[in-house]
């Protein structure tokens, strides 16, 4: 599977900073890994209770960066109520 683009990835996470877009491209995710550390983020306990195994390689850290950039819109949402 090709590796993302800048659209691709803005189409999946929303409009982000271009440091986050370009960390993401230069891991070299995919799509589909993209996806799936969307799915644990959203929602850890469907895909534990389907047998999924837990997250890995670069799925762990397109997940660390999808919840850091959760930690930061919750930041600036209460400084600027």
């Amino acid at each position: 599977m090709a590796a993302l683009n800048r659209d691709d990835v803005i189409a999946m996470l929303g409009p982000v900073d271009d440091f986050v877009i370009a960390e993401i491209i230069g891991m070299g995710a995919t799509a589909s890994e993209l996806a799936e550390a969307r799915a644990w983020t959203a929602n850890d306990e469907p895909l534990m209770n389907s047998g999924k195994p837990l997250a890995g390689g670069r799925i762990v850290r397109l997940i660390e960066l999808i919840r850091d950039l959760e930690k930061d819109e919750e930041t600036l949402a209460t400084q600027n109520p």
